[in-house]
């Protein structure tokens, strides 16, 4: 039995959650019907991202861009606010939440790494007094641009980011994902859990 302190990183969007959050942020915010059509208007980036040529950062900005971009920050953050607690919650594994409540009976330190921007994530998030790693978006005097600032919190980043805040030799380190981009983040974990709250 290891006496290290224990710290746990969640993947969020398919592994904490049941759906991608990008579209369902989308949809909460703009409604279905602009959901869908501006997916269509899309299409043609979506379908080389889905190839594997076009990068995972470039399609979220123009994602982004499409559907946020021009938008004050202060309304799309009160929206995101609404999202998480409204929202949100009927998004969440049941799983996941039994397991976070388990751990943090354990004492462990316990953190979200995400891709997604952690506006929409961080009202819930700090309501469990989970710790939070996530994609940042690119403000400019006050509107979002739809772009993101900095790097893209997926796959290698996540990895950059954790080793930046942590020293993970003091810890025994869990670490929970769903895609193959999680698999850096996987691999720093003594115990690591792939798609683990599915059944549930």
């Amino acid at each position: 039995m290891s006496d290290r302190k224990k710290i746990a990183f969640f993947d969020f969007d398919g592994t904490i959650t049941t759906k991608d959050t990008l579209p369902e942020i989308i949809r909460f915010q703009k409604g279905t019907l602009s959901l869908y059509t501006g997916l269509l208007l899309l299409a043609p980036w979506l379908l080389l991202y889905k190839l594997g040529l076009l990068a995972n950062d470039r399609a979220k900005q123009i994602l982004l861009k499409y559907f946020f971009g021009g938008m004050k920050e202060k309304d799309f953050q009160r929206n995101c606010d609404a999202f998480a607690e409204n929202r949100l919650p009927d998004l969440i594994r049941q799983g996941a939440l039994e397991e976070i409540s388990k751990l943090k009976a354990d004492g462990a330190v316990l953190v979200i790494v995400s891709a997604s921007a952690g506006n929409w994530i961080r009202k819930w998030s700090d309501s469990l007094s989970l710790e939070l790693v996530s994609t940042t978006l690119e403000i400019n005097s006050g509107v979002l641009t739809g772009r993101i600032q900095g790097k893209n919190c997926h796959g290698e980043e996540k990895v950059r980011r954790i080793r930046a805040i942590w020293n993970l030799d003091d810890y025994e380190v869990f670490a929970y994902g769903d895609s193959k981009a999680d698999l850096p983040m996987l691999k720093l974990a003594s115990r690591s859990f792939y798609k683990p709250f599915r059944k549930q």
